[in-house]
């Protein structure tokens, strides 16, 4: 698609097609330019030659943008289509990666979502693995296109992927996404599918920053990086320890990365002063409105050097809350490892240990929301991972959509509930946490107080820590929609039965009032 100056109309209605019209254009292969409904509709009437040339097209848009009278026609496409028995995702992935390859206009930003509700019965996976035994090689299903572009460069475009019902295979969703840059969500109600694929595209719709690098230099000769906790983001140290990288990628508008830096630190000499400069950090990346390349320089980050050292010095909060959040994610790894290996009662006791953990951390004290819902989250593991039949029946995916949350700081889906079942399932739940943080501050009643706003959100923020005010706000918009939606139902079934009132009450009337 294009957007052609004024002076050149569309041949078939004479409309000006300057850009900000309102109306998607289209560019045939002879290079003539119509407005899209226009071409649309001449298509649809058997026309398959230019007005202007006649020449014959060979190629139409893959993709139909439709205007309000047109939205029907795709709907009615939709709901034409008819299951055949089989799910074939590997064909589906490679149908998305040649709509992509085949593009004649890319976006600055592109993204592919995939929604599956049962396993891939038409291509084979299987590998033998270290141990000899038979494994499903789930990277098989990506197609080669959607690989990193070089040694050091970006995903051409993630996928999103999306399991719903109990017969999906979120192991190959997990995969396909981390293999591609994308996340996993888990929908355990289909009713609100549209809710979980609204918060997605709230994201997708939001990137400002591409390609976002952040690059750490040691300052003082001493000072040396051991290593960094980045999830998913690859981070790399070198081998003298001066200098270390992780590579981030895209960022939605106003989303955060947190990374922890471990470093070691020489002992303070006579002749080095009250501070020691420790490291440098430059954030670069490309803007992806403008393509403009921007490179930032923080300040440098040092540390105070005193003759004598407190007798007790407070943690920083930020870092606390993150080496909390860091080590949760890394249990609840562990616990899915042990639950696939079938030791759940394993699974259950490093939940556990990682719960009783968090609840004496310095955070919990605060009653930092984050906290707060990672310990519903750790609670709500335990019960589907303590048998088989709940891991694999949600705890598998629940535990996936989750570990890509925490990997990446990305919001996925993870029950995501009506708003009535939202609120019995947190009063469910509730109670659990309460006795967490009245554990974690103590004795006294302040602090347990002071996390009674916290607790009472806790079981959504489980779901959406991460998420962003756009991915929040589509939801919302996607929730609203869905209410108007039932509503309208209510009222259409209730016309019928008015009408039937009005026709009975339409007999003889009692002559003797």
């Amino acid at each position: 698609m294009e957007a052609p100056d004024q002076e050149n109309p569309c041949a078939i209605c004479l409309g000006g097609m300057a850009a900000g019209g309102g109306q998607a254009t289209f560019t045939a292969e002879c290079s003539h330019t119509f407005h899209f409904n226009c071409i649309s509709a001449s298509v649809a009437h058997g026309h398959l030659v230019c007005p202007l040339c006649n020449a014959r097209w060979r190629e139409l848009p893959f993709l139909r943008p439709t205007a309000p009278p047109d939205r029907p026609l795709p709907v009615s496409a939709v709901e034409s289509l008819v299951a055949r028995g089989g799910t074939n995702i590997a064909e589906g992935l490679r149908t998305a990666a040649k709509v992509l390859d085949e593009r004649r206009h890319r976006n600055a930003v592109s993204s592919v979502v995939l929604l599956s509700d049962g396993q891939d019965t038409y291509t084979m996976m299987r590998r033998r693995g270290p141990s000899g035994v038979q494994a499903n090689n789930y990277e098989e299903l990506v197609p080669p296109s959607f690989a990193r572009t070089g040694a050091d460069g970006e995903w051409s475009a993630p996928i999103h992927t999306f399991g719903f019902g109990n017969d999906h295979d979120a192991a190959a969703m997990h995969v396909i996404a981390e293999a591609t840059g994308g996340t996993f969500s888990f929908i355990e109600n289909e009713a609100v599918i549209q809710d979980a694929f609204a918060q997605c595209i709230g994201g997708v719709l939001s990137v400002v920053v591409q390609e976002a690098r952040i690059a750490v230099a040691c300052v003082h000769p001493g000072v040396r990086v051991v290593s960094v906790k980045s999830g998913r983001y690859e981070s790399r140290v070198d081998e003298d320890g001066c200098a270390a990288s992780v590579r981030v990628g895209e960022l939605y508008a106003d989303e955060e990365r947190r990374f922890l830096l471990f470093l070691t630190v020489p002992r303070v000499e006579a002749t080095d002063g009250d501070t020691t400069a420790l490291a440098r950090v430059v954030f670069s990346y490309r803007n992806a409105a403008s393509g403009a390349e921007v490179s930032v320089t923080a300040e440098d980050t040092v540390v105070a050097r005193p003759e004598h050292a407190p007798s007790a010095s407070e943690r920083s909060v930020e870092v606390e809350r993150e080496r909390v959040r860091v080590e949760a994610a890394e249990d609840i790894a562990a616990a899915r490892a042990a639950a696939e290996r079938g030791e759940h009662q394993e699974a259950v006791e490093i939940l556990e240990n990682r719960q009783r953990a968090l609840e004496q951390s310095e955070a919990a004290g605060d009653g930092d929301p984050m906290i707060v819902a990672l310990g519903a989250e750790l609670q709500e593991m335990r019960g589907r991972v303590s048998n088989r039949q709940s891991y694999m029946r949600s705890g598998r995916p629940y535990m996936l959509a989750g570990m890509s949350a925490h990997q990446q700081q990305r919001a996925t889906s993870r029950q995501m509930l009506e708003p009535e079942e939202q609120q019995t399932s947190m009063m469910a739940r509730n109670s659990g946490v309460r006795r967490m943080i009245r554990r974690g501050v103590g004795s006294s009643g302040g602090g347990y107080m002071a996390a009674a706003a916290p607790v009472a959100e806790a079981s959504n923020e489980a779901t959406m820590s991460y998420a962003t005010p756009a991915m929040r706000a589509m939801l919302l918009r996607s929730r609203e929609a869905r209410g108007a939606s039932a509503e309208q139902g209510q009222q259409e079934e209730q016309q019928p039965m008015a009408g039937k009132d009005d026709a009975g009450s339409s007999g003889p009337k009692d002559v003797n009032q």
